[in-house]
């Protein structure tokens, strides 16, 4: 687990986007994608909104996809064992880059055939508890016609991530521009932000 940890954060160090190609097991995005499609059967994910605390709005022509957030009150197995991973890495990622991180947030995110997320940035003008951003890729046999990739902007530089089964991105929120590529068949994820306490307006 410290070596695939270590492979994501190297990769950010020295890349501004860490990516690590098998942060999650086979197994494990197997078990998560179950998951995720069940709830997306069950009718539970809803339509993602933009902005944050009372000014949020749905605007689909900047962002389509569909979301659940992930629980330990829900006592589902798989949300649960997925939080605690998450939870390791980040008390190793303290421990080792002194981030300071107090806690996190993820849900799954569901992109159907067509949909996208424009340019944004992933924290709130008004809020800068957001510091890093990660996305773990829940997709099999995923190929290149399929589109759906992350487009990350490094100045006038574009970068291009393939969502790719157990594929694991990760990026400071405050920093870099991203958006989702329109997709041409289902693209599904576990996304979220490592935070911390302090509120800086």
């Amino acid at each position: 687990m410290v070596q695939i940890f270590d492979e994501l954060i190297d990769s950010y160090v020295e890349q501004k986007v860490g990516v690590a190609q098998n942060f999650l097991t086979p197994e494990f995005t197997e078990e998560l994608r179950n998951h995720l499609i069940f709830l997306i059967d069950e009718n539970k994910l809803k339509r993602a909104k933009i902005g944050s605390s009372n000014d949020v709005t749905l605007d689909t022509t900047i962002r389509s996809d569909a979301i659940y957030w992930l629980d330990r009150k829900h006592e589902n197995p798989t949300e649960t064992k997925f939080l605690d991973f998450i939870e390791e890495f980040v008390q190793y990622l303290n421990r080792t880059c002194f981030t300071g991180i107090t806690s996190y947030e993820f849900h799954y995110a569901y992109f159907e055939k067509g949909h996208f997320y424009k340019k944004h940035l992933d924290q709130f003008q008004n809020n800068n508890q957001r510091q890093f951003s990660m996305i773990c890729y829940l997709n099999e046999d995923w190929s290149e016609n399929n589109g759906g990739e992350l487009c990350v902007y490094k100045g006038e530089k574009k970068e291009l991530i393939s969502p790719t089964n157990g594929k694991c991105v990760f990026f400071k929120s405050d920093e870099l521009e991203h958006e989702v590529l329109p997709t041409q068949t289902d693209r599904l994820s576990v996304t979220g932000w490592f935070k911390i306490n302090e509120l800086v307006v």
